[in-house]
């Protein structure tokens, strides 16, 4: 099975910036898109940013311009850099792995709490 091990959340002031990590483990049996989901108190999940194997990058349109995904193949670590953080980015982020193998191959991390507050 795939592990995904989220990183790097905290409490930061509006303005701030945080990178969060996400740090794949186990039986990694495709290539997957990886992306980060956020989900905020009484919201539905929602996408953020998502790369390809090759490097494509997608982002939801409330944080173009101020969050950049990127990842580092030989580590197995996809990260997330949120700059200009608003309060509205208040969330538990999720990092997730989709192989495009059918919904058993779709796998999330248990989420890390980012916090934007003065």
């Amino acid at each position: 099975q795939v592990q995904l091990v989220e990183s790097g959340g905290g409490l930061v002031q509006p303005g701030g910036s945080l990178r969060l990590s996400c740090a794949a483990s186990g039986s990694i049996i495709s290539m997957p898109v990886m992306g980060w989901y956020r989900q905020a108190p009484g919201n539905r999940r929602e996408l953020v940013a998502t790369i390809t194997n090759g490097g494509s990058t997608n982002y939801a349109d409330s944080v173009k311009g101020r969050f950049t995904i990127s990842k580092d193949n030989t580590k197995k670590t996809v990260y997330l850099q949120m700059n200009m953080l608003k309060s509205e980015d208040t969330a538990v982020y999720y990092c997730n792995a989709d192989m495009k193998l059918g919904p058993q191959y779709n796998f999330w991390g248990q989420g890390t709490q980012v916090t934007v507050s003065s």
